[in-house]
């Protein structure tokens, strides 16, 4: 099976350091859903992974994350893609929780469900978290410069085997080549 993980804000749609609370907010990074789609018409399964402290913190509650999500669906597939799942993690970083990146637990929770090995699946990331966990089940951690992109690819903790790329658009250029 051909699986690539994405982070979501940041990768898929726009970041904001006051985190994305309502569907009105959650808009897409051009180009990011057209790569979805070109993903899954070359064979891949498309898994997003996504830190949402903001639900753990009260700025929203489930039926906002759930509005998104099913906004970023409507979306994708509009764009002739589809993500086959969304894992999201709701825990701040006190918790000290497995689930949240750069913890692996929410790519060994992939790697369960699709009943593969994560060893070299691309994973797709704006923050060093993302790369971290990534590195951590052995998939191979691909750095977007949208979102904090930029300003992770200077972190000296960046996992050394990180590819950076341009945008998911880029990726999927890589990946479906």
């Amino acid at each position: 099976m051909k699986l690539a993980i994405l982070d979501r804000d940041g990768v898929i749609n726009f970041d904001s350091e006051k985190y994305i609370k309502s569907p009105e907010e959650w808009k897409p990074i051009p180009g990011s859903l057209e790569a979805i789609a070109r993903l899954n018409q070359n064979g891949w399964k498309v898994v997003v992974a996504t830190n949402q402290s903001g639900l753990g913190r009260g700025l929203f509650d489930m039926a906002a994350l759930n509005a998104m999500h099913n906004k970023m669906h409507r979306a994708v597939n509009q764009a002739g893609g589809r993500i086959e799942a969304i894992f999201y993690c709701p825990d701040i970083d006190a918790s000290k929780s497995h689930f949240r990146k750069p913890n692996p637990g929410m790519f060994e929770a992939i790697g369960e469900r699709f009943n593969t090995p994560l060893k070299d699946v691309p994973a797709v990331g704006d923050g060093l978290r993302d790369l971290q966990a990534a590195h951590a089940v052995g998939a191979r951690p691909i750095l977007v410069l949208t979102g904090k992109g930029r300003t992770t690819q200077s972190d000296p903790n960046l996992p050394a085997e990180t590819e950076v790329m341009a945008d998911l658009a880029a990726v999927a250029d890589l990946l479906c080549a």
